[in-house]
């Protein structure tokens, strides 16, 4: 949710800035910002996207060695002008973006209104930056203490950046439950919110923890805690390129991530799986072997694509396991008072790492004892330093707001996860275990054959772009995938879509069935093949249009579905794998031809770092 980015060095800071910006568009681009310094401390925002206020600002003369640029995801106050970040304190001596909510604003602007200061925005953000002037014009501190005083008093998640018409030389920033990374380079220093627009200038990096404050002055950085007490920078070599975080070729980043799947499935095996000699190493959670093994019952909490991904694991780690699962909303969790105990094992999914609601849950469990674990794509970010240990997917940065690549490889580190256990514990044969690894293995080659559906799915995609409303059903382990796939035509086309159980059709969705009504069927060959095959007569009989995805030869679905979509065939274990595919293309095809922004759809952002 929103995103930072800043600059301090011999460079010119806006075209920095700038490029920033769209890069880390993905976080939110309801508006957008910059505030420079030369000689006078400049603004300019707008509402709309980065591209409209770069047009507005190309015969502009934007000289300045310092600047700082936002782009918002709105939380208080409508998407606007004058709520577009950065804000200016009332002398017009300081700017501030921020990324985050103060949850005690209110009082805090009662009080400052009570001092003779005036707001012209709704946010909280100005409200924060007035604050800190108060404190500074009225303390004989230096800005940087002023900043430390004000965020020891205020409550909520922060992620901000701070800049003095008083001190060209000087650039604050600091962080609390919303990520913020700085860049080092020769003489100069970067913010932003992920490494994605810096690494075109510098590889070199440090990962702000929270209640740290990075103190940029005369080209030195200097980190405190909130507690005033100096840190020693851990600096960290940031292993991406370029390349990753463009589109190369494609028309959107979705369409590239939803490609990249065979690559990116096959990365987060690599190194791990050696089929041919039955081994399968995570090393990443190594030393908890033993106590996810003799765990009472393991708690997944997620949030969106990452919840439907838990639920696959539900399904893996029972039945290959045998260990009792959980699958929790991270927001549900935190704020239900959850019987958690110590032999309980959790497993936090993030794409980014920074999910405010599952941290918030990753918190909790820890306070009672859980041992934590974590599956997320981002190095670095806050999950992998919150938990006990945990698995990287490598998946490559994921740009799109809409998950793809990010799913399939969660799935694919889960899987493996409760392959390894499993083995461990003994709960699961050699020669099954063998067959699932070799499968298993094949996965990314059956994922591009997939792939090659892409102009079968467009074709459909024309005949269904204008339907008001979806049907998704699947049963076992395709079950969560029919989450999925409505799920992300919802996100990205705005059609109305629901996924249900198959067998739960019965109990209420079946009366929205009529001609009008697109019901897609997950029906791969699995164990429950025959179920479903029934539950797609009974929608036939209500004149449904069906579109199934069967497996490769199906010739049973064919005789009764309007379309199928043929995939390999795997192992049912496997198979959301594959199967989400279509799914994915069919939103993305829908999206597009319905003139929708796919990779920035309204309303959402990649990153939830907010309540």
């Amino acid at each position: 949710m929103c995103g930072i980015v800043g600059y301090l060095g011999k460079r010119e800071a806006y075209p920095i800035i700038i490029k920033g910006l769209q890069r880390l568009e993905y976080r939110g681009y309801d508006s957008t910002g910059v505030a420079l310094l030369n000689g006078e401390l400049s603004v300019y925002k707008k509402k709309g996207k980065v591209s409209e206020l770069r047009e507005t600002l190309a015969e502009d003369s934007l000289t300045s060695n310092i600047g700082i640029g936002h782009t918002r995801w709105a939380t208080h106050g409508e998407p606007n002008d004058i709520n577009a970040h950065p804000h200016l304190s009332q002398s017009g001596k300081l700017a501030m973006i921020h990324n985050g909510i103060i949850e005690n604003y209110d009082s805090i602007k009662t009080d400052l209104l009570k001092k003779g200061y005036s707001f012209t925005s709704e946010t909280d953000s100005e409200v924060f930056i007035n604050f800190i002037e108060d404190i500074y014009l009225n303390n004989d501190v230096e800005l940087s203490e002023a900043v430390r005083l004000a965020l020891n008093k205020v409550v909520g998640a922060y992620a901000i950046a701070i800049i003095s018409k008083d001190d060209p030389e000087l650039l604050i920033a600091a962080r609390k439950g919303s990520p913020l990374v700085v860049g080092l380079g020769k003489d100069e220093f970067f913010l932003a919110s992920d490494a994605t627009p810096i690494i075109e200038y510098t590889n070199e990096v440090v990962y702000l923890e929270d209640q740290e404050i990075a103190i940029i002055k005369n080209r030195n950085l200097t980190i405190k805690s909130i507690e005033d007490v100096e840190l020693t920078p851990y600096v960290q070599t940031v292993d991406m390129e370029l390349e990753a975080i463009e589109k190369g070729g494609y028309e959107h980043f979705m369409l590239k991530e939803i490609f990249e799947q065979p690559k990116s499935i096959g990365d987060c095996l690599r190194g791990r799986l050696r089929a041919n000699d039955g081994q399968l190493v995570l090393g990443g959670i190594h030393d908890y072997v033993n106590k996810i093994m003799n765990a009472d019952r393991i708690l997944i909490v997620a949030c969106g694509t990452s919840w439907h991904a838990g639920l696959v694991a539900e399904y893996i780690f029972e039945e290959f396991c045998r260990i009792p699962v959980e699958v929790e909303y991270a927001s549900e969790f935190r704020y239900r008072n959850p019987v958690v105990g110590e032999k309980d094992v959790l497993i936090a999914i993030s794409q980014s790492g920074e999910t405010a609601d599952t941290l918030a849950a990753i918190d909790l469990a820890k306070s009672k004892g859980a041992t934590i674990l974590g599956v997320c794509n981002v190095v670095g970010s806050s999950i992998p330093r919150m938990t006990h240990a945990g698995s990287y997917t490598h998946a490559g940065p994921e740009i799109g707001v809409a998950s793809t690549k990010a799913f399939t490889a969660q799935i694919s580190v889960l899987t493996m996860m409760a392959l390894m256990i499993a083995e461990r514990k003994g709960t699961i044969s050699e020669s099954l275990l063998r067959n699932l690894l070799v499968e298993l293995e094949a996965v990314p080659q059956k994922v591009a054959k997939a792939l090659d559906l892409n102009p079968q799915i467009e074709y459909i995609s024309e005949l269904f772009k204008d339907a008001s409303n979806f049907l998704y059903l699947g049963r076992g382990y395709n079950f969560p995938v029919a989450l999925e796939g409505a799920l992300k035509l919802k996100e990205i086309s705005y059609i109305h879509a629901e996924g249900y159980p198959a067998a739960e059709m019965k109990h209420g969705p079946i009366a929205l069935i009529d001609e009008n009504m697109p019901v897609v069927f997950i029906a791969t060959r699995d164990s429950s093949y025959e179920k479903i095959v029934s539950n797609i007569q009974e929608v036939k009989a209500r004149k449904g249009r069906v579109i199934a995805i069967v497996s490769e030869g199906d010739t049973e679905v064919a005789k009764m579905a309007e379309f199928t979509i043929e995939v390999p065939q795997a192992h049912e274990a496997l198979m959301p794998l594959i199967s989400v595919v279509p799914l994915q293309l069919l939103s993305y095809h829908i999206a597009v031809m319905r003139g929708c922004n796919v990779d920035q759809p309204r309303n959402l952002a990649k990153s939830v770092t907010v309540e």
